[in-house]
């Protein structure tokens, strides 16, 4: 576990998911089910359940949707007192569920969030990342706009200065980064630069680094992470999972994790019966720090990594609500009721 008395650090927008029910279009009927969500919040959640300090910075309204998610992180454990309120509203997004051939679809509306008009200096990292053992950010939040991209910068930029290591998830969103002249690349190889460990695949390097990679599979994924251990020196961990969409309910999953030295790969796993894919990457992510932060070999990290994302599949909501046990007993292959 992550050494007592220091927590890993999260940082991003806390949203709510508005989603239709059952699998329906958006109002289809006029109902939506409502959950907290938001990728950091979900690595935060992910992270306390498996047995780690965790803590949420982010900022949100002064109401009542706000108080909500900070009580959501609170419930699972989660340090929520640097969550901070100020201008704005709460962030949300809406889901449409996929079924059969039809896939999901996501409609995001966080214009002028209180995260959002945030600034760089609205935020002591001085003091938030004291006693920090990692800070974990993503690629979500320099997508939301100028202003944030420069948050993101100025927050990973913190970290690095104070030896904090920083786990950075690419996220791409294309629909947000399209709403303003942006440029993913230059932003996102500046926060890039700074990581110790990358979430991301070979698309993701090949935005990054402007270039293609040759081959399929094993051989594209370690080209890929060879160039971008040369552009980045100060990363040492790349954790990827390669996803083959079969219908909305049965997705095989295999999962990937290099260092300088060599990889570690799983076999594919089919994962049927899904009940819910969305945060499936943050459960990933969670699962490889977990690994990582508990000073686990390669081996086991990745297939960690994979038991959770696997397992964030049958449950309903953002995060991953897993435990140290239900590693192991996926790990084991334990399929049948536990008494």
């Amino acid at each position: 576990m992550t050494a007592a008395g220091r927590r890993i650090v999260c940082f991003g927008e806390l949203l709510l998911r508005l989603t239709a029910p059952g699998r329906e279009l958006l109002l289809q009927s006029p109902r939506l089910d409502v959950v907290i969500g938001g990728a950091e919040a979900n690595v935060a959640v992910g992270l306390a359940s498996l047995g780690h300090a965790t803590a949420m910075v982010s900022r949100v309204p002064a109401n009542a949707l706000g108080e909500a998610a900070i009580g959501y992180l609170r419930r699972y454990g989660v340090d929520a007192s640097a969550v901070t309120t100020g201008p704005g509203r709460m962030g949300l997004y809406f889901l449409s569920p996929g079924a059969g051939l039809r896939a999901s679809e996501i409609v995001y509306d966080r214009e002028a969030s209180s995260f959002a008009q945030s600034t760089a200096g609205d935020f002591d990292w001085d003091r938030l990342l004291e006693g920090a053992a990692l800070f974990h950010i993503s690629g979500i939040t320099p997508a939301l706009g100028p202003q944030s991209a420069e948050m993101a910068i100025a927050a990973a930029e913190a970290a690095a200065a104070r030896g904090v290591p920083i786990s950075f998830d690419g996220n791409y969103r294309a629909q947000l980064w399209q709403r303003w002249p942006s440029d993913p690349r230059t932003i996102l190889t500046q926060l890039v630069g700074k990581a110790d460990i990358l979430f991301g695949n070979h698309r993701d390097i090949s935005l990054l680094l402007g270039a293609e990679f040759s081959g399929d599979g094993e051989g594209r994924r370690r080209e890929a992470s060879e160039a971008a251990f040369a552009a980045f020196p100060r990363l040492r961990l790349i954790a990827s999972t390669a996803r083959h969409v079969v219908d909305a309910d049965t997705h095989r999953i295999a999962a990937r994790i290099d260092s300088r030295e060599g990889a570690a790969q799983t076999e594919e796993v089919a994962v049927s019966g899904i009940v819910d894919r969305i945060g499936g990457g943050d459960a990933f992510a969670a699962g490889i720090l977990h690994g990582v932060q508990s000073g686990r070999d390669l081996d086991w990290t990745v297939r960690a990594g994979l038991a959770v994302t696997a397992l964030k599949h049958s449950l309903p909501g953002d995060a991953s609500l897993f435990a140290p046990r239900d590693i192991d007993a996926f790990l084991a292959g334990e399929l049948d009721v536990r008494r």
